[in-house]
């Protein structure tokens, strides 16, 4: 029988894995937002020592994180955060951000308030900014904007890439952290810095997927083994994490969610929206967000969002049935 710590423990690193990381016995954190990222991102905080508590809105999920790892459940985002030197928000969107930070059981309430705050989920780069100092008004903490890329299994693995926006001193302060929960950590610049650099990764990965899934659909429409064909592909000058990771979930029919589509819409939505508040075109962009949205009204939603391919070859299939048919 799988036990609750199986079920949310990453594999343990290779020899080495782990030895330039920082330990963080002694160190007060606090783990706000216990999805499919969270929830590894808080195995790994405490296998560093870190004295963890941890708030999910379903409570259920906070109560099996503890039972996996230790940590202590709070109730609220008020009581996970108080009395911890950092807390970090793992969150769906910015209405999520807000309402954890400024609700009335949220963070601002907490006492003591963290120093440091850290949004590691995916928020209005045009947001985050206000955001920030809003925190700093109501409770005095500093706000770190540090999303992250490489999905669940980065997560799981503590290999996230965290691109970080925020003043020197809260930075600093974050770093070790971060390094716990990832591999590569950048400074971007300063507040929203770090949410800019996310919209930018989110453009490329969504674009990237609409192009493999469009190679693989063209193969398929060709006749051709879409399967061989991005087989062939791996090594040449079109390989990349997407064509691995997405093409394989593509041809296999994988469509259990790393990242769901409806998030990734949201993404697309905001990072566009920052194009147009800074006059630029974004056509590509437009057309990948567009068609997020059609899974999305389609109830597509809460699948892997390598299913862009699905509306390819929803097209392709059902053409190919109209020839049949006559």
């Amino acid at each position: 029988m799988t036990s609750a710590t199986d079920r949310f423990a990453p594999p343990l690193p290779a020899a080495g894995g782990t030895a330039d990381r920082p330990r963080l016995d002694g160190r007060r954190i606090a783990m706000l937002g216990l999805g499919l990222m969270g929830r590894p991102m808080a195995v790994n905080l405490a296998r560093a020592g870190a004295e963890l508590t941890v708030w999910n809105r379903s409570p259920a999920a906070a109560e099996e994180v503890s039972a996996a790892t230790g940590a202590r459940a709070a109730a609220s985002p008020a009581e996970a955060a108080a009395g911890a030197d950092i807390a970090i928000i793992c969150v769906t969107d910015t209405a999520a951000v807000e309402a954890v930070l400024f609700g009335a059981d949220g963070i601002t309430a907490a006492h003591p308030a963290p120093r440091v705050v850290i949004d590691m989920g995916t928020t209005d780069p045009l947001a985050t900014p206000d955001i920030g100092r809003r925190l700093t008004e109501g409770c005095g903490a500093s706000l770190i904007d540090a999303p992250v890329s490489g999905g669940t299994r980065g997560a799981e693995a503590a290999t996230l890439s965290i691109m970080a926006g925020g003043e020197d001193a809260a930075f600093d302060a974050a770093l070790p952290v971060l390094q716990v929960l990832g591999s590569r950590i950048t400074r971007i610049g300063g507040p929203g810095a770090g949410q800019v650099a996310k919209a930018a990764n989110q453009v490329v990965v969504g674009v990237v997927i609409q192009a493999v899934a469009e190679a693989l659909a063209l193969a398929e429409a060709a006749g051709v083994d879409p399967a061989r064909v991005r087989e062939a592909m791996i090594g040449g000058f079109a390989d990349g994490t997407i064509l691995r990771q997405h093409g394989e979930r593509m041809v296999a029919g994988n469509l259990i969610p790393g990242g769901k589509c409806r998030i990734h819409l949201k993404d697309m939505v905001q990072a566009t929206r920052l194009g147009d508040a800074n006059g630029l075109a974004m056509p590509a962009s437009t057309l990948v967000r567009d068609a997020f949205a059609r899974l999305v009204e389609q109830g597509r939603g809460e699948l892997d969002h390598s299913a862009l391919h699905l509306l390819l070859t929803d097209t392709f299939r059902a053409s190919d049935d109209d020839v049949a048919a006559r």
